[in-house]
């Protein structure tokens, strides 16, 4: 049986996206995909499909804080969320880090992995900015990118190519996986004739859990 593959549209402001990511990483040649990063704006995500973040939604927010620890406990992933978060959530922008994430995407793809996970563990484990252009430098020479290569990027993220490629993810991740409610959902589907398997993992309510423990 031949190797199926597996992409991953994410965002780095999603934590659900980040246990997504990790469990993918950790067990792709266990359960032998080829696994393929797809960069995606979850903030035009969101405004397209009228879904409101879990900090703005009370019930969802007391849920989403008992369930990334649970979550992030089980996945051994340093995820770490409290109530005070929320409000930092909700004034920072992801954009420009996906946009500078597209950018190695599209110039240096072996970097996207420990990039992005930088991302992550900046914002969701050390509780630091990722929305200003010196945390961006900051989290690219902790993915080991020299000052030179970074400026490029940097100088990349307000290209036309780079913001169409990042818009034309995300609309790519609403088509595949995105109930009228906005939800994110996991797609199984053996008749696509590629023969791959799409995840989407943005979803603030578990969704993804369900893939991870019954697919493979």
């Amino acid at each position: 049986m031949g190797r199926t593959l597996v992409e991953l549209f994410y965002d780095v402001v999603s934590p659900y996206s980040w246990l997504g990511f990790e469990v993918l990483c950790r067990y792709q040649h266990i359960w032998n995909i080829d696994l393929r990063f797809r960069p995606a704006f979850l903030g035009g995500i969101m405004q397209a499909t009228g879904n409101k973040p879990p900090a703005m939604l009370p019930k969802r927010g007391e849920y989403m804080l008992k369930d990334l620890e649970r979550m992030g406990k089980y996945y051994q992933v340093p995820v770490t969320i409290s109530a005070s978060d929320f409000q930092r959530i909700l004034g920072k922008s992801s954009l420009g880090a996906m946009r500078f994430i597209t950018a190695i995407d599209m110039t240096q793809p072996k970097y996207l992995e420990t990039l992005s996970r930088e991302f992550w563990m900046r914002f969701w484990s050390q509780h630091e900015d990722i929305s200003q252009m010196e945390s961006i430098v900051a989290v690219a020479g902790r993915a080991g990118l020299s000052s030179e290569f970074t400026q490029k990027l940097l100088d990349m993220i307000s290209s036309p190519e780079v913001k169409n490629r990042l818009k034309e993810t995300t609309e790519e991740a609403i088509k595949y996986g995105l109930t009228e409610k906005g939800h994110a959902v996991w797609i199984l589907n053996p008749l696509l004739s590629d023969g791959s398997i799409r995840f989407i993992f943005q979803n603030e309510e578990g969704i993804w859990d369900a893939c991870c423990c019954g697919t493979f």
